[in-house]
């Protein structure tokens, strides 16, 4: 079974150009030091008929924003433990151009978890 790293994001929308820039950035750093799979994707359908919650919710979406639900896959907790610290050494995060950078969306309301992988298919 493999495990995922979850995150559900407020944005601007008008820092989605900001953020897709930096989340292909991402992927490709990821990808570099072993994720098996990544994905960032832009809500499209937020308005749920069911549960209690819905993702505006859940980060305190704003006038003017949306949410990002993004999701890296690993083949194990000690694999995704592995990559992490890997990419947080790659030279690119700690490059000028990059860091100190602003991020383009609210951290603060930033929701993220490492989840074991219960079912595949």
């Amino acid at each position: 079974m493999s495990y995922v790293d979850g995150f559900v994001i407020p944005i601007k929308k008008k820092n989605l150009k900001a953020y897709r820039k930096m989340a292909t950035l991402g992927a490709k750093l990821w990808k570099k030091h072993g994720a098996v799979e990544y994905f960032e994707c832009v809500g499209n359908d937020l308005k749920s008929k069911w549960g209690s919650a819905e993702f505006p919710k859940t980060v305190k979406v704003r006038q003017g924003e949306t949410v990002v639900f993004s999701f890296i896959v690993f083949k194990s907790r000690a694999h995704r433990d592995n990559v992490n610290a890997k990419v947080m050494k790659d030279p690119v995060m700690n490059d000028p151009q990059y860091a100190g950078q602003a991020m383009p969306f609210d951290m603060k309301r930033m929701v993220f978890g490492g989840f074991k992988t219960i079912v595949e298919a």
